[in-house]
């Protein structure tokens, strides 16, 4: 048995932090655990190929159950499997939510984590290449970048949606989050940089940092009330590691409630019935789970250059030159927030540009150049749940997300169509804009347009809040990420969001790493 003062478990956008934060004091022995492994294949490292990483082995390659509200639909859901964990996978735009997200969740009984608590550890992390502000940081070690060779077509896009009435806003990170403009992304000169990147990297030589790839989490170790470990699978042998201080889950929304229920903390009438002994009956682990319900227009168009042709030698030889051209781009260039309902303090939908054809996660092609306008209902309130299919510990967990079961959801899509369609025939598109793909002339008015959104909605790959901070009534884990109930375990991923933010979830799981490492050093 090999013995750490911290074991934490996935090396995702919050674990990698954790652990390479906590490393920085040489007194202290940290084990990063990784179920996939450790190599950065060419299609994680360039940005345009984000998607050519789905079903393969690099991706955990999770289906929901039938969704009522999707026509019975079941969706895919990717999950990156190696180092880095999803920051390697996603799209790379880099937004923080709104501000009235972080109030909201003080507000509710998360002490500490208002806005300008969390805003000097955003900074704390950030190195944007636009300078240090009051809003931004420089020196941190997660790049921030502006996209180096964005397409002519995203800048059209923006005016288009300029056109419809939004504000222009070169930070949606800055003073106000309402507007249009190009996204910041996670790129270090034109190349993905990932939380592995930025945190496990620098700290890998250190002699008191172990980092074990290929290595599966079966359940902790609990002995008295406390977490003393983890009992692994590695190369088909069953390990222990015992942890003297603490054990930290960052194992993603999905397998963080997951771990723990196979740990025997959870719902006390679910874990009977796969014949899990009970050590914490919690019914709100693996609960609450949200996600950001996403519907994707696309139009052909007459524009030249779009990223269909991001492949080419042309531009394989830019990028392996100089690292331009289109493979830099992180396919969601443009972006704009915006409200569809009264009286909400932040907007409630995100809205991308694409110049591109995107369709079925990306699998879809089209022989035509096209554009996508994506929506996102940043603004969602459907909640879900993550449950065992069984004590197998190698079996996925079953995920039934409820989207759109709130009809204000549908009201807000209907509406964000609606503005996509003002973009795509504004004066700025004008010429530009040939033929509607999707969601087609047949889908006129709303029962239609009703129709094809549950037809064809997907999400933005988002999960969240499944072991969300609360009382012990209502959450998982308190407002130091403490699990209720047992002694030295903790939790630092996007599972502890009392409710989903309002954008993209990287920076804000990020920002959860960091919180998690400042809070475990105030407790030595």
């Amino acid at each position: 048995m090999a013995a750490f003062d911290y074991i934490v478990v996935g090396s995702g956008s919050a674990g990698a932090v954790v652990a390479g934060r906590l490393s920085a004091d040489p007194d202290i022995r940290v084990l990063l655990i990784e179920a996939g492994g450790a190599k950065k294949p060419m299609n994680v490292q360039i940005p345009a190929a984000f998607a050519t990483q789905f079903r393969t082995n690099l991706d955990w390659d999770y289906h929901t159950e039938p969704e009522a509200g999707l026509d019975d639909r079941s969706l895919y859901h990717p999950r990156a499997k190696y180092l880095g964990g999803c920051s390697g996978m996603n799209a790379m735009v880099y937004i923080r939510g709104s501000r009235h997200d972080y109030d909201a969740w003080a507000k509710d009984g998360a002490t500490g984590w208002s806005y300008s608590d969390v805003l000097p550890l955003f900074k704390k992390s950030e190195r944007n290449s636009r300078g240090a502000n009051e809003y931004h940081g420089a020196t941190g070690p997660l790049h921030i970048e502006d996209l180096r060779s964005p397409n002519p077509l995203s800048e059209r896009l923006i005016e288009g949606m300029v056109s419809t009435g939004l504000p222009r806003n070169a930070d949606f990170n800055g003073a106000e989050q309402v507007g249009a403009g190009l996204n910041q992304v996670t790129q270090r000169r034109g190349r993905r940089w990932t939380t592995a990147d930025a945190f496990v990297a620098p700290a890998s030589k250190r002699p008191n940092f172990t980092v074990l790839t290929e290595a599966h989490v079966d359940r902790l170790r609990i002995e008295g009330g406390r977490a003393v470990g983890v009992e692994i699978t590695r190369a088909g042998r069953q390990e222990v590691h015992q942890a003297d201080r603490e054990v930290v889950l960052s194992a993603g929304a999905f397998n963080t409630p997951k771990i723990l229920m196979l740990s025997g903390i959870g719902p006390a009438e679910h874990l009977a019935r796969h014949g899990i002994r009970v050590v914490v009956d919690n019914p709100n682990v693996g609960s609450h789970l949200m996600d950001h319900p996403f519907y994707l227009a696309n139009f052909e168009t007459t524009a030249r250059g779009t990223l269909a042709n991001a492949q080419s030698p042309v531009q394989l030889a830019k990028y392996l030159a100089a690292r331009r051209g289109s493979l830099t781009s992180n396919i969601a260039e443009a972006g704009a927030f915006f409200h569809t309902r009264s009286g909400e303090a932040a907007p409630d939908i995100q809205m991308f540009g694409a110049p591109a054809y995107f369709w079925d996660n990306g699998f879809a092609t089209h022989d035509k150049p096209a554009y996508a306008i994506g929506l996102s209902l940043v603004g969602s309130l459907s909640r879900g749940q993550v449950r065992l299919r069984g004590a197998d510990p190698t079996a996925k967990p079953a995920l039934t997300f409820n989207y759109l079961s709130d009809p204000a959801e549908m009201d807000s899509m209907v509406a964000g169509i609606e503005r996509a369609r003002e973009v795509a025939h504004s004066s700025a598109m004008r010429g530009l804009t040939t033929r509607e793909l999707h969601p087609g002339g047949d889908a006129a008015r709303r029962p239609e347009i009703e129709a094809e959104i549950r037809r064809n909605v997907a999400h933005t790959y988002h999960p969240s809040c499944t072991a969300r901070i609360g009382t012990e009534a209502d959450g998982v884990v308190d407002a130091q990420l403490r699990v209720h109930g047992v002694a030295g375990l903790r939790v630092a991923d996007a599972s502890v969001f009392p409710t989903i933010p309002h954008g993209n979830t990287h920076a804000p799981t990020v920002l959860v790493g960091e919180k998690a490492a400042q809070l475990m050093g105030a407790a030595r």
